[in-house]
């Protein structure tokens, strides 16, 4: 399984800080005894925005590993995307299914206004309750969380491990649903469901 980061508009920092302090753990995370990868989209600014960019991208790096991947196409992915790169990330989440594609599931940190549909597991994470309810006219998906108390944007992807906040509707079945708990750990269990 591969994880596809999907930034925002802000300083390459923040994305190396959520890898280090969210993602490190996920080394354990496995599909059949192999190791989940995590690529992240390099493209800056207003890249972050373009679905054609991010599939290329995909392209590119499943071309060059295809060695290790019995099926490029068919090897499941999740898309995890922040901010403005939910624009970006759902249109080529969307394209990479329609060409064949397996997208395991699609995860939105603040992607406020962006609505979001598709053939596949959707989950929004967002700073506040505000966020929360008012992405759910855009589609919320199931198994959602807000910060509560509220953060400021960027806490969501610089230091998600910090956030408190509610899981909401639990529909995924996890063995100890936790009401209340860091968006980190949310993000852990929503990995560990999808493994």
């Amino acid at each position: 399984m591969t994880i596809i980061i999907c930034p925002g508009i802000h300083e390459p920092e923040l994305t190396e800080s959520f890898i280090a302090e969210c993602l490190n753990p996920a080394t354990d995370i496995t599909i059949n005894g192999i190791a989940v990868d995590i690529l992240a989209f390099p493209g800056e600014g207003i890249l972050a925005l373009s679905g054609f960019h991010i599939l290329q991208f995909l392209h590119d790096n499943f071309d060059r590993r295809r060695h290790r991947l019995s099926n490029k196409l068919e090897s499941p992915v999740i898309f995890i995307s922040f901010s403005a790169g939910v624009i970006g990330a759902i249109i080529a989440a969307t394209k990479w299914q329609v060409l064949g594609g397996h997208v395991k599931a699609f995860i939105a940190i603040d992607g406020w206004g962006v609505p979001l549909w598709g053939n596949f597991p959707i989950h929004r994470l967002s700073h506040d309750y505000f966020t929360h309810w008012s992405s759910a006219i855009l589609s919320s998906g199931e198994d959602n969380f807000y910060a509560d108390p509220s953060v400021d944007h960027l806490s969501m992807w610089r230091s998600p491990q910090t956030v408190q906040g509610h899981w909401v509707d639990q529909s995924i079945g996890c063995s100890q649903p936790q009401n209340h708990l860091n968006a980190a750990e949310f993000l852990h269990l929503l990995l560990k469901h999808y493994e």
